[in-house]
């Protein structure tokens, strides 16, 4: 098939419409936007230095690495350390610990801010309702040092959970020295600490559903459940599908802080996570090369969990990510 080459120039407008006039656009774009690109910046160089700039680092995986001779002069090792994880007794317990505490955290602490921001959301005492958002985000903002250090007195013998169970006939125990508490007591902090913070984005959320929409509901005689049910929950859909992806991808990450806080040798059965013994390898250790193929392993894992997650939510929800 032969092109006529005079229509050179529309093809190149149909197909390639940047090609020819990119700068001048990119220039007056800059020119009208240029404030906001400012703004911009110092989110992308945060990304570009301590998000993939660190993911050089990676190459650590497969070598024998030692500070001295750094990362390029490090001996290959392969998938050594991948292997020695693996056929660990601790990969089993590291990967179910994780799995386990983050799945009562997604089970629990995710839907009950939904609930609390519908209720909240219910109430028309203005006073009343801001007295009970502050107290509720008031947790959030505590040092978490602070607060592991209430749970190890909490749950001491002699803490408040003791004298209760003593006041109730019971024998007081430390609660954190038995390891079939640590993951009640790790998840019900957690909900204590990020109910309120984690139901601002489900208030938000709220603010925007069209009034006109429960003004319908009214007239075809919905009440107040059944306005939640098919006015107020598939307006925050959305909302809820997008948090729902992060969630489950994040299902093998699970912050070592507060786990090095609370946990003890006694407790490792079921307190022990996978980024705690990363860094007692990489840090106490120093095992570099270990923590960071484990760290990958871990990485990679979460990365799939996210695809996974936004096919499902864009098929079942029509909402996704990308």
């Amino acid at each position: 098939m032969k092109i006529n080459l005079s229509n050179k120039s529309q093809l190149q407008a149909s197909y390639f419409p940047l090609s020819s006039n990119w700068r001048s656009m990119i220039a007056k774009d800059w020119a009208k936007h240029w404030p906001l690109y400012l703004m911009l910046l110092p989110t992308v160089l945060y990304y570009l230095i301590w998000g993939y700039g660190p993911m050089y680092g990676i190459i650590i995986a497969f070598k024998e690495f030692t500070p001295r001779k750094g990362i390029l002069g490090s001996p290959w090792a392969g998938f050594k350390y991948f292997q020695e994880f693996f056929t660990s007794p601790f990969a089993f317990r590291l990967i179910r610990n994780t799995v386990m505490i983050n799945f009562w955290n997604l089970v629990f602490a995710f839907p009950l801010p939904i609930i609390f921001a519908l209720l909240l959301n219910e109430v028309k005492n203005t006073f009343y309702k801001r007295t009970v958002q502050t107290i509720t985000y008031m947790p959030y903002f505590v040092s978490l040092v602070v607060v592991c250090g209430i749970i190890v007195d909490f749950t001491a013998s002699d803490g408040v959970l003791g004298e209760l169970t003593k006041m109730l006939g019971g024998a007081p125990k430390n609660l954190l020295s038995d390891p079939k508490y640590f993951r009640t007591i790790y998840v019900v902090s957690e909900l204590w600490q990020r109910l309120g913070w984690d139901s601002i984005i489900f208030l938000a959320a709220l603010t925007g559903i069209n009034p006109e929409l429960y003004d319908a509901a009214i007239v075809d005689g919905a009440g107040k459940f059944k306005q939640v049910i098919y006015v107020t929950i598939p307006g925050i859909m959305p909302t809820i599908a997008i948090l729902l992806i992060l969630r489950v991808g994040s299902l093998m990450s699970l912050g070592f802080e507060k786990v090095i806080l609370l946990y003890n040798p006694l407790i490792y059965e079921t307190a022990d996570v996978i980024s705690s013994y990363v860094y007692r390898k990489g840090i106490v250790e120093s095992n570099f090369s270990f923590a960071t193929a484990v760290g990958l392993f871990n990485s990679v894992v979460n990365f799939i969990l996210v695809i996974l997650a936004n096919k499902i939510s864009a098929k079942m929800t029509e909402v996704s990510l990308w």
